[in-house]
Formats: structure tokens, C-alpha cells, sequence
């Protein structure tokens, strides 16, 4: 029978927590100081060569940019794109080893107006950010949203700010000589946009939307170099070796989780991945297998694209439909 003062801390099962005591499982000799996922522990050595060694691969295996090519760098300010910038940095110093040989430019798109921020916030998160950037003495841009429209201030879907963005982003390498862009999504924002566009109806463009490399615009390609990189991975890196980022507001800040799709497909996962530390990166290799149909060069150069996201329309009317 329960007793209401009764103590089952006995009949528990005792969980082995990981913790820093461990050793480093690389190394085998210094104690580890962060563990990414149970039975991975790293000292703070080999934690940074395996981050740095894991963002070299990528682009290694990739094999798209090239040495001497002009590659802009889409910072938002966020621990993601602000740990990118970082690792382009460390790639290019005269100290290290397969030293990266591209030519970065950096690019913010101010999105204060469309949150409402006030001109004082705007200049205020510009000047911050311009501070991190001069100390990488790398070219940068400062773009405001509004320049692609004057509504794009009254915008109040994150998808449409989305693509606003990107317009910016690809018209401005455009414009200043730059044939890739490179892009700071990591390992569990593109889990959340996997199931987000499936649940949007744009399944068709989910191995554009995720994948490493994305050439929808033509003449510049997109890509992803820290999408193997999970959020807490990142956050680690940039906690014990001091990258500084700067919080910037969007549309989706403190906003409820029913908001939007984007906000609720997010919560879910984030949810689930405290409990099932799996589940992010189960989305993510399924999206790795996906891909783009093959379509035929005459077919693909006349094919109709979407004005917005510049996507193969998928909207072709079957012939069944037709004779209704």
C-alpha cells in the first residue's frame, strides 16, 4: 500500500552519467572537458582538432571551392554562422595545417526593421557586429533587409523574410564578384527545415533546401560546410575557445510554439531530442539520402522555376486531370 512519506530513492536504478572525469577518449590521457554524445568525451585538445578537423573534411570531400575563389560568408551573428566565420579564419592563418586558399568576404542582412527594432537597436547590433568582423581583417557588406522592397519591412512570415534574405545574399555575390556563398546552417536547424518543408509541401526541394551544395541561382552556389555539426557541439566550441557572437532578435523570438510551423516543428524536435539524443541526427542522415530528380540538360535549362525560391516548379498537371 503507498505511503504518502515513503522513500523509493533506493529501488532506483543508478544512471552512468557522463562527466568530465572521464578520460579523453581520443587521447586516453587528460580529462575530458565536454562530452558531445554518451561514450564521447574530449579533452580540450582534441576537441578542437576534432571541430576543426570535421569542418576541413567537409569542404575536402565537397571539393567546390577552389583556391584563389572569392567565397562570401553569411554571418548572422548566431552561434552557428559565428563559429563558421571563426573556423574560415583559423583555415587561412599562416600557421595551419592544409591551410584553406579561397577568398572570404563576410555579409550581414540587417533584419531589424522587419522585427521592429528601433534605428538606435539597428545601429547598435551593426556596430557590434562590425567590431567582430574588422578583427578577421576580412572585406565585409552590411546590407538592410528593406533594400530588396519596401515591404519587406512589413513582412511577418519567416519564410517570406527567408527568401527575402536569400535574394540579398545571392544578389550581392552577384554584384561584388563572389561565386559561392557560404551558409551556417548546422546539423539541427536543417533537421527542423527537413520536416518543416515536408510539412509545408515542399518535399521536391527538401535536397536543395538541405543539402551541402545548392546551385538553384546558376552562376552561385550555396553551401553548407558546418552541417554536420550539432547546435550543442557548437556551442561548446564557441563557450571554451571565446567566439564571439551577438544575439539578434528575429521573427520567431518568444514567440508560442503553435506560431508557426517553423516555431512548432522546432519545439518538437528539440523536445525529443532531450529525451532521444538520436533523434537529430536520424533526421539528418535521412535527408543526406535524399536527392534532386535527374532531368535531362534540355529539360532542366527550360524547365519553369519558382519566382521566389527559384525551385523546378513541381506543379505539373497530370494528364489524368487534364481530360477532366
Amino acid at each position: 500500500m503507498c505511503q504518502v512519506e515513503e522513500d523509493y530513492r533506493d529501488e532506483l536504478e543508478s544512471v552512468d552519467v557522463p562527466s568530465i572525469s572521464k578520460k579523453c577518449v581520443k587521447c586516453k590521457e587528460a580529462s575530458a572537458a565536454v562530452v558531445i554524445r554518451a561514450g564521447d568525451a574530449y579533452c580540450r585538445v582534441c576537441f578542437k582538432e576534432y571541430f576543426i578537423h570535421k569542418f576541413r573534411a567537409m569542404l575536402g570531400k565537397n571539393r567546390l571551392i577552389f583556391p584563389g575563389e572569392k567565397v562570401l560568408l553569411a554571418v548572422s551573428g548566431g552561434p552557428s554562422s559565428c563559429s563558421m566565420l571563426n573556423q574560415v579564419k583559423e583555415g587561412l592563418s599562416q600557421n595551419a595545417h592544409k591551410k584553406l586558399r579561397f577568398r572570404p568576404g563576410i555579409i550581414y542582412i540587417d533584419e531589424g526593421g522587419a522585427v521592429g527594432q528601433s534605428v538606435e537597436e539597428r545601429r547598435r547590433t551593426v556596430a557590434e557586429l562590425q567590431g567582430v568582423f574588422r578583427a578577421t581583417g576580412f572585406l565585409f557588406y552590411v546590407v538592410p533587409l528593406e533594400q530588396v522592397s519596401e515591404y519587406a519591412l512589413t513582412v511577418t512570415d519567416s519564410t517570406l523574410c527567408c527568401l527575402h534574405r536569400q535574394h540579398l545574399l545571392v544578389h550581392t555575390a552577384r554584384t561584388e564578384g563572389y561565386s559561392k556563398l557560404m551558409l551556417g546552417d548546422n546539423c539541427t536547424r536543417l533537421a527542423v527545415k527537413l520536416l518543416t518543408s515536408i510539412s509545408l509541401g515542399r518535399g521536391a526541394q527538401l535536397a536543395q533546401d538541405t543539402g551541402f551544395s545548392d546551385s538553384r541561382y546558376g552562376d552561385i552556389i550555396s553551401v553548407r560546410p558546418m552541417r554536420d555539426y550539432s547546435a550543442k557541439e557548437i556551442a561548446y566550441y564557441n563557450h571554451l575557445f571565446n567566439v564571439p557572437s551577438v544575439f539578434i532578435p528575429s521573427l520567431d523570438t518568444k514567440t508560442a510554439d503553435k506560431a508557426s510551423v517553423q516555431r512548432l516543428t522546432e519545439s518538437f524536435v528539440i523536445k525529443l531530442q532531450a529525451d532521444f539524443p538520436s533523434t537529430v541526427s536520424t533526421i539528418y542522415r535521412t535527408g543526406e539520402k535524399l536527392q534532386t530528380a535527374r532531368l535531362s540538360s534540355s529539360t532542366a535549362d527550360h524547365c519553369d522555376r519558382c519566382l521566389l525560391c527559384m525551385c523546378a516548379l513541381d506543379t505539373a498537371v497530370g494528364e489524368c486531370c487534364c481530360n477532366l
